[in-house]
């Protein structure tokens, strides 16, 4: 992979390859799934990613880039991590710490305190105040909206989307006293009727999970991210950014 600058970049190629989104979820000490990565493979990533000279960007600033509100910024990138699994704060969380990086955690609330696999209201707050991690939305409790669109009749469904977007909301704001303003679309699954939803209940930005890069112009409810997976490491790490930007508006499989 080759390393740019902002010496290697004119204006226009600088804002054609945006900045990547690494989408995690679960995280183990040795083994590996569809959505799990082992803690091997994220202190190899987050390594390259240090090596290279990488900044890592807090997720706001990119919706700022995407709005145009400020300048792409070349080799930068973003890390979020969606659910809210325990493994957050035991696996990622001290590697955070070393790094000193910000991340993004998209948290679906029903879940904290209350499943066995999930974080603690008090495990979220200490990564709060650590300064590097960001709390945002991830519905009330992770439908299907696809399934529940087919299950419910019309008025139904517009009660349950603006339930879980507008709860999910209020709920993480009064356990963590900061304002959410940000959301992460469950599967990855989003249309108009569910983007305009997400604005009329107070979110500025929406997040899509199909590969792609973000940068100015991306749609503001349905933002790219890449999904993160155990075998990226060295090369294929450097593979998978490349392919992002060369490819910025996605077209990789998505993982439910």
């Amino acid at each position: 992979m080759v390393l740019l600058t902002s010496v290697d970049l004119s204006a226009q190629d600088l804002q054609d390859r945006g900045t990547p989104i690494l989408a995690y979820h679960r995280f183990d000490a040795q083994k590996p799934g569809a959505t799990t990565i082992t803690t091997t493979a994220l202190e190899s990533q987050l390594a390259w990613l240090a090596l290279h000279h990488y900044t890592v960007l807090p997720l706001a600033t990119v919706v700022e880039i995407v709005k145009g509100l400020c300048q792409q910024i070349p080799n930068t990138i973003v890390i979020t991590a969606d659910d809210g699994h325990a493994s957050v704060f035991t696996i990622l969380f001290p590697m955070v710490q070393k790094y000193q990086i910000p991340v993004t955690l998209f948290i679906y609330p029903s879940a904290i305190s209350n499943a066995r696999y999930a974080l603690t209201w008090e495990q979220l707050k200490q990564m709060k105040a650590s300064g590097l991690d960001d709390i945002q939305a991830h519905t009330y409790w992770h439908p299907n909206f696809r399934r529940e669109k087919t299950r419910l009749r019309p008025e139904e469904y517009e009660k349950f989307v603006s339930m879980q977007l507008r709860r999910s909301k209020s709920v993480l704001e009064q356990h963590l006293g900061s304002p959410v303003t940000m959301m992460a679309w469950p599967y990855g699954i989003y249309d108009g009727e569910l983007q305009q939803a997400a604005a009329r209940a107070g979110y500025t930005a929406a997040f899509a999970y199909a590969g792609g890069v973000a940068r100015k112009g991306s749609e503001l409810f349905a933002i790219p991210r890449i999904p993160a997976a155990n075998y990226i490491k060295g090369d294929a790490f450097a593979a998978l950014l490349d392919a992002a930007q060369a490819n910025p508006d996605g077209n990789m499989q998505i993982h439910e």
